[in-house]
């Protein structure tokens, strides 16, 4: 059985994301080495570092997306969208039992806030 452990964003602004995604998650990173951040978010260990092949923004934003489950998406929703650099892609909208919003970062890569998936 496989476990996602951890997820990387390469970025030429490593520290505009690095800024971005303090504010998302709402707590100061929990390592900073080498022109790299990372924070525990839930199971999941979320990086954004330089890539010297990144280049602008992304080309193809919704290729791979990750979820932030919350219960408040509404709200997680306005409060993001306020960030700076913050972009919003969708507004919260519900499909079935789940509301789901879609938002961009700084350099365009596409994350979504989500209810819990009912079982």
């Amino acid at each position: 059985m496989l476990n996602l452990n951890s997820v990387m964003i390469g970025s030429m602004q490593p520290k505009v994301l690095a800024e971005f995604y303090q504010k998302v998650f709402d707590k100061k990173p929990n390592m900073e080495e080498g022109g790299y951040s990372g924070w525990q978010v839930g199971n999941t260990f979320f990086t954004v570092g330089e890539h010297s092949q990144m280049q602008g923004k992304t080309k193809d934003p919704g290729r791979v997306m990750f979820n932030l489950e919350t219960n408040e998406v509404k709200e997680e929703f306005e409060r993001i969208k306020a960030i700076e650099g913050a972009e919003v892609v969708k507004e919260p909208y519900q499909m079935e039992s789940a509301w789901i919003a879609t938002l961009a970062d700084p350099d365009g890569n596409y994350f979504q806030l989500m209810t819990p998936w009912e079982k």
